[in-house]
C-alpha cells in the first residue's frame, strides 16, 4: 500500500491515505477474496476520485489560509478523503476483478462498490459520517418522480448518483440487515465474488448466485427494487382489539355495559338532562324493567355458564384463564414495493419487543393485508419499521396511535454548514468589552447634505 502526494497534502495525506488503502483491502477481502495484486496506490490528483487497476487518483487536501498561512481541513475534507480512497481502491475488486460491464449496467460496479464502501466506513470508526448505503439516505430519491429503474441502460439513467450508486447500495444493505440476515447474505455475496472473479457477470448472474447461495427466493425483491421505481410506503390503517370470551355472564355482561357506558352521550340526551319525564311524575308506571337494564345477570345465565364449563377439556379451561389479547392489524402497501414487517410492540407494563414478519406475508395480497397479533397484556402502541431499515418514504403513517410530525421554524437567516471547523475553532474569540477600531473612531462624521 503506497501513497503519493505533495507537501501541500499534509497533515491529512500522511496520516490517512495509506491507512485507508490498507483498511480497504482488509475489509473488501473479508467479503470477497484476497487482493491478488502486488500493489495498491493512492495519488493526490486534480480530480475528485478516479480508479485504475492498482492505482487511483484522489483530490481532497487541506487548505492554507492566505492571511495567516495556517493549514487546516474541514470534517468534510477529512472524511471525503478517507471515503474516496476506500471507494476508488475498492474498484480493484468491482469491476476490475469481478469484471461487470459498466457501460451497460453501471450499478453492478458503482452500486456494489458503494455498498462495500459503506461496510468499510462503518468498520473505520463508530458514527462515521456516511452519505450512502443506509436505507434512510435513499427515501427522498425513492419518493421523487424524476427517476428510472436501476436496470435502465447506463446511457439512459437519470440522477446517476442516486440511481447507480445510492439506491443499489441501500437495497443490498436492506437485503443484508433485514431480509436475509448478515451471516446468510455474507455467505451468498462471497460466493458471488469468488464464483465470478476474473469473469464477466451480468445482473442475472448476480441475482441467480445470491438466490442459489442463500437458498432463498428473492424474485420479489429484485423485481421491485431493481426493475421498477416503486417506493416503500407501508401504512398501519387500523387495529381491532379482540378478547377471548370467557362466557362467564358476570364478566361478559359487565364488559358489555362498560363498552356501552363509554359511548358518548348524544347531543339530544345532553340537552334533555334534568327534565322531568312522564314516569318520573307517575312512579306507579315503573316495573321490573325500570330497575334492571339489559346487562343484568339472571339465574338462567349462571346455570348455562355452569353447564358449559363442565363440558370443557382441561386445555380449554387453561386457554380461557390465560386472558390473551388479540389484535387484528390492517396494513396497506401505498408505495408498491413490498417489504418485511418490523413491528415494535409496546404493552401496558411498558415492555417493548420486536416481531418480524417476512415479506412473503404480502404474497397473496400485495396491496392490503391483515395480521393477527397476540399479546399477554393490552397493547398501547405499535410502530412499523421503528429503526428506519426499509427505506419507507412516509413515517407519518407507520405508528398507532398516530404521532405528530416534528419540525422546526427558523427565525433567522440560514447559513450553509459544512465549513472548516478546525479553522473556526482556532479563530480568536471576540470580547464584548474589546475597544472599537481606533481608526474608525478618528474618522470624521459624514457631512450632512445641504437642503436645496
Amino acid at each position: 500500500a503506497m501513497s503519493y502526494y505533495p507537501k501541500e497534502g499534509n497533515p491529512l495525506w500522511e496520516q490517512y491515505s495509506t491507512a485507508a488503502i490498507i483498511h480497504t483491502i482488509n475489509e473488501y477481502s473479508k467479503y470477497s477474496f484476497d487482493y491478488p495484486y502486488p500493489v495498491a496506490i493512492s495519488v493526490n490528483g486534480p480530480v475528485g476520485g478516479m480508479e485504475y487497476p492498482m492505482i487511483s487518483f484522489n483530490g481532497p487536501r487541506p487548505t492554507k489560509d492566505k492571511k495567516t498561512g495556517e493549514i487546516t481541513y474541514s470534517k468534510r475534507t477529512k472524511y471525503g478523503l478517507i471515503g474516496v480512497i476506500i471507494h476508488e481502491v475498492g474498484h480493484n475488486y468491482f469491476p476490475m476483478i469481478v469484471n461487470s460491464d459498466e457501460r451497460q449496467w453501471t450499478w453492478m460496479d458503482e452500486g456494489i462498490n458503494t455498498f462495500l464502501e459503506s461496510l468499510a466506513e462503518r468498520a473505520w470508526e463508530a458514527d462515521y459520517p456516511m452519505g450512502r448505503g443506509d436505507a434512510r439516505f435513499i427515501t427522498n430519491y425513492m419518493a421523487s418522480r424524476n427517476q428510472v429503474p436501476i436496470m435502465t441502460n447506463a446511457e439512459s439513467t437519470l440522477q446517476r448518483g442516486n440511481n447507480a450508486y445510492a439506491k443499489p447500495a441501500a437495497g443490498l444493505n436492506i437485503l443484508r440487515e433485514t431480509i436475509l440476515g448478515r451471516d446468510l447474505f455474507d455467505h451468498a455475496f462471497k460466493t458471488y465474488a469468488q464464483r465470478w472473479k476474473f469473469k464477466r457477470p451480468t445482473p442475472a448472474d448476480f441475482f441467480r448466485t445470491m438466490e442459489d447461495a442463500s437458498g432463498t427466493d428473492l424474485d420479489w425483491f429484485w423485481r421491485g427494487w431493481f426493475y421498477t421505481t416503486d417506493a416503500v410506503d407501508i401504512s398501519i390503517d387500523g387495529i381491532t382489539e379482540y378478547g377471548v370470551s370467557s362466557k362467564d355472564p358476570e364478566k361478559e355482561k359487565a364488559w358489555k355495559k362498560a363498552q356501552h357506558d363509554a359511548e358518548p352521550i348524544s347531543i339530544t340526551e345532553q340537552r334533555d338532562q334534568g327534565s322531568k319525564r312522564y314516569v318520573d311524575r307517575k312512579p306507579e308506571l315503573k316495573d321490573f324493567y325500570n330497575e334492571h337494564d339489559d346487562y343484568t345477570v339472571t339465574n338462567k345465565d349462571r346455570n348455562t355458564y355452569a353447564e358449559q364449563t363442565e363440558k370443557l377439556e382441561d386445555w380449554e379451561k387453561k386457554l380461557l384463564a390465560e386472558g390473551k389479547h388479540l389484535y387484528l392489524v390492517d396494513f396497506s402497501n401505498h408505495g408498491g414495493m413490498v417489504m418485511p414487517l418490523i413491528l415494535e410492540i409496546q404493552l401496558a407494563s411498558g415492555k417493548k419487543y420486536i416481531e418480524r414478519v417476512p415479506a412473503e406475508v404480502w404474497r397473496y395480497s400485495p396491496k392490503k393485508i391483515t395480521k393477527l397479533l397476540v399479546t399477554d397484556e393490552p397493547m398501547t402502541s405499535l410502530v412499523q419499521d421503528p429503526y428506519w431499515e426499509t427505506a419507507d418514504i412516509d413515517q407519518s403513517n407507520n405508528a398507532w396511535p398516530r404521532k405528530a410530525t416534528q419540525s422546526r421554524l427558523e427565525l433567522f437567516k440560514s447559513e450553509r454548514g459544512g465549513g472548516d471547523m478546525m479553522k473556526d475553532f482556532r479563530t480568536p474569540l471576540k470580547s464584548k468589552d474589546a475597544p472599537k477600531d481606533a481608526a474608525k473612531d478618528k474618522q470624521p462624521p459624514a457631512p450632512v447634505p445641504a437642503a436645496k
